[in-house]
């Protein structure tokens, strides 16, 4: 049925009119709303209870009785109570009735209301959080996945028994990317709340004075670097100028905010500056490879890592006597009793008491002390020499704001005579002039070329190259993900191996973790996943701060590195021996040994790609010239004085014609 206007209007369903005119009236006000409620209960329960009476063959026989009957059924059914009587007293019962149904109704309303509320604003994350010895994780970054999944992944007692997580973004979100990540919830809880961190009313929510260790990390935005320098002048606003307040460790991107940084943070703050730990990074896997892989599984919780252990048994003693008296981790350094931190020490260097061993083990159980020096086979033990120092050439695919940092790491450690030519999209400036006293570092030359198109990087020539660069553009340098670029360049390197049958070490870097099996390298490439690392290595330290110091030196240019070192420079060939004799050659070198990688599972081996570290020093067997030792040790080189500038290297790298 349709209703038609008298003016010849289009028709209208009945329904959609009736609709029409009930949301108006519904609209108007909560008057209203109650109105027709009333009307729509009577109309409904007034006439079932008549037909409930007439219908009854015990009901009264007269009419107004009937009707007395009918209205008490309709009052219990709408509890306006069933007293009868005269009309006044009728009058009275039915107030009384409604009075109680609208207390009720109101009661209920409001409870509804009130847990509604509350069930928004816990939805919205902005909660307070009553926790204790809890790790604060302030910040949203692309590392934050990894480092909730690692400290929830650490053993007992190090695992924290609550992880709050503070951020400006939506509470149900966060919770979605740790459950998509992986995140495991069954061995810690993982608390998200929801704000801005650089508020000193919304961080003083998450309980930050009675937390074990707080994490301020830095997002993915040009400002990132700024919002973490706020976020630790509000904690110390929050804290005051206490210094028993708990640990702060925080990530910036730019060296200009680490000093600043430092300064916010207190004395009980450590800052990480991630675009220099990922240059250190790129630039030791040139010359190392397979030392990503070192450094992923000695970062990892789920295999070994560093702890600090006792020295009482090695009182006045030598450090070198501490390397063979653990038959089940390694002893890499020293913590001093005045807090410093010496890795790969002098082996006479005198241990004093207060003095704690810097060891790589599985648990703290782990480090019990035990003489293995039965266990050395001298003759196994090749006699110490000089490592040669031979000049490399590297080429350098790409370019982003990293690109400078790699290049000045590059001169600190690249041998004499060494090269590195970039090759770039587009201009970028010339190396950075040494300063006084500083060594000019390699011969670096530059050329533009258009990489993003296919024939450009099928067209270059690798054949006088020992080692292959590739770094990729920076977020929002241009359309799609940056790894994107670095997957279509790694293809068309790897297609330049098939064609010359030559395989080239490549040294890459990508963001997104996921893509790293998608890399088309060989075995004797490394690719290095950025924020995974960083995650990792923030994790590492927010469990033990004292472990700073031995990764800010390990990832640095000077001093002692982890190094992959060929088996034959401290085991004969062919030789059966323990990895104690590993250790004391080792040790005669002034070296930490900590592991080994087989050469013949490098290949098709499991995931560990050969590598194991920290094997027991009773563990035998038959060492190969392949098969590579990893050692703590320093890796100095002399350096080239001669650095060309861009006008003098605009030839010196040319692609093939293409």
């Amino acid at each position: 049925m349709a209703v038609e206007s008298a003016k010849g209007r289009p028709r209208v369903p009945l329904r959609d009119w009736a609709r029409y005119r009930f949301d108006r009236t519904l609209a108007r006000s909560t008057g209203t709303l109650m109105g027709w409620l009333v009307i729509t209960c009577l109309a409904v329960v007034v006439p079932v209870s008549l037909l409930l009476v007439w219908t009854d063959p015990g009901s009264p026989t007269s009419l107004s009785e009937r009707l007395i009957a009918a209205w008490r059924i309709s009052a219990e059914t709408l509890r306006l109570g069933a007293a009868t009587g005269t009309p006044l007293r009728l009058v009275l019962s039915a107030v009384l009735g409604l009075v109680a149904l609208l207390c009720v109704s109101t009661l209920v309303g409001v409870i509804t209301t009130g847990l509604a509320e509350r069930m928004a604003e816990l939805s919205r994350g902005r909660s307070t959080v009553l926790e204790h010895g809890h790790v604060l994780v302030l910040g949203w970054s692309d590392q934050v996945t990894t480092v909730v999944g690692e400290l929830v992944a650490a053993r007992a007692p190090r695992r924290p028994r609550a992880i709050v997580l503070l951020a400006d973004r939506d509470k149900a979100e966060m919770e979605e990317v740790l459950a998509a990540r992986g995140a495991p919830t069954a061995r810690a809880r993982i608390i998200c709340r929801s704000g801005p961190a650089s508020d000193p009313d919304v961080l003083a929510l998450v309980s930050p004075r009675s937390a074990s260790t707080v994490v301020v990390l830095p997002s993915a935005e040009p400002t990132a670097d700024a919002e973490v320098l706020r976020i630790l002048l509000a904690l110390r606003a929050v804290l005051g100028e206490d210094t028993d307040g708990p640990p702060v460790l925080a990530a910036v991107r730019d060296d200009r905010y680490r000093a600043p940084a430092r300064l916010a943070a207190g004395p009980r703050g450590t800052v990480l500056e991630t675009e220099t730990v990922t240059a250190r990074l790129i630039a030791q896997c040139v010359g190392r490879p397979g030392l990503s892989l070192v450094l992923r599984d000695l970062l990892d919780f789920a295999g070994d890592e560093f702890h600090l252990a006792d020295t009482t048994a090695f009182h006045h003693g030598p450090f070198g006597q501490t390397l063979l008296s653990h038959p089940n981790s390694c002893v890499v350094g020293l913590l001093t009793p005045e807090g410093r931190t010496l890795l790969n020490p002098p082996t006479d260097t005198v241990v004093r008491p207060g003095s704690r061993l810097i060891v790589l083990a599985r648990d703290d159980v782990s480090t019990r002390v035990e003489d293995c020096g039965h266990l050395v086979d001298a003759s196994a033990i090749v006699a110490a020499r000089p490592d040669p120092a031979d000049p490399s050439r590297l080429l350098l695919l790409g370019w982003n704001r990293r690109a400078p940092l790699v290049l000045d790491q590059l001169r600190s450690t690249a041998h004499p005579g060494s090269v590195v030519d970039v090759v770039a999209d587009s201009a970028v400036p010339g190396p950075r002039e040494p300063e006084g006293g500083e060594p000019a570092g390699p011969d670096v030359r530059f050329r533009s070329a258009p990489l993003s198109r296919p024939e450009t990087l099928l067209g270059l020539d690798l054949d006088p190259y020992d080692a292959v660069v590739v770094l990729g553009p920076d977020r929002g340098d241009g359309p799609g993900h940056p790894d994107d670029w670095t997957l279509v360049t790694l293809l068309a390197v790897r297609l330049l191996e098939q064609r010359t049958g030559r395989e080239t070490r490549v040294v890459t870097e990508l963001v997104d973790d996921r893509n790293r099996p998608l890399a088309p390298v060989n075995s004797g490439s490394d690719v290095i996943v950025s924020g995974m690392l960083i995650g990792l290595l923030t994790a590492q330290i927010a469990q033990n701060r004292h472990l700073a110091p031995v990764f800010e030196e390990l990832f640095s240019a000077e001093g002692n590195n982890v190094c992959l070192r060929p088996a034959g420079a401290y085991i004969h060939p062919g030789a059966e021996s323990a990895f104690a004799g590993v250790v004391a050659a080792a040790r005669d070198r002034g070296e930490c040994a900590i592991g080994y990688r087989r050469h013949d599972v490098v290949r098709t081996g499991p995931g560990d790609h050969g590598i194991r570290l920290n094997p027991p020093k009773s563990e035998r067997r038959v060492w190969h010239a392949e098969d590579q030792v990893v050692v703590v040790a320093t890796d100095r080189h002399h350096l080239p004085t001669v650095a060309a500038g861009p006008d003098e290297s605009a030839t010196a790298v040319s692609p093939q014609a293409h």
